[in-house]
């Protein structure tokens, strides 16, 4: 079984998510050993929130759950990629289908991506 080296960043590897079917980077999480071994023993996306200190599953809340298909590991052993089904169309948690949402022209950032959900009606916040 590989050993994802989780020291060099103390405790952390960063995990890329790819939509499987398109390859287009939906987010970048960050996993430890606990959220590495739940992604495998259930197949959903589950993250270490570095803000909140805890584990977290994909979509608990949104129901935008993760669905890991593929697993892919740097050569390093350091960096976790992850292709994924993105189920309800939206990764991020202000709504978009990605959390690379904005883009860079001439220095300022402007919104590319299609809103899906409105945040403040699915977290309550």
């Amino acid at each position: 079984m590989i050993e994802i080296d989780f020291d060099k960043m103390g405790g952390l590897a960063p995990a890329v998510v790819q939509d499987e079917k398109t390859g287009e980077v939906l987010m970048l999480a960050f996993m430890n050993k606990e959220a590495w071994e739940a992604t495998l023993k259930t197949g959903k996306a589950t993250y270490y929130s570095r803000t909140r200190k805890t584990l977290w599953v994909k979509g608990n809340t949104s129901g935008h759950v993760q669905r890991v298909k593929e697993i892919r590991i740097d050569c390093d052993n350091d960096t976790i990629l992850l292709k994924v089904e993105q189920v309800g169309g939206a990764a991020c948690h202000m709504g978009y289908r990605s959390c690379f949402y904005r883009k860079l022209e001439n220095g300022d950032l402007k919104t590319v991506g299609k809103r899906i959900f409105d945040p403040k009606e699915v977290y309550k916040k």
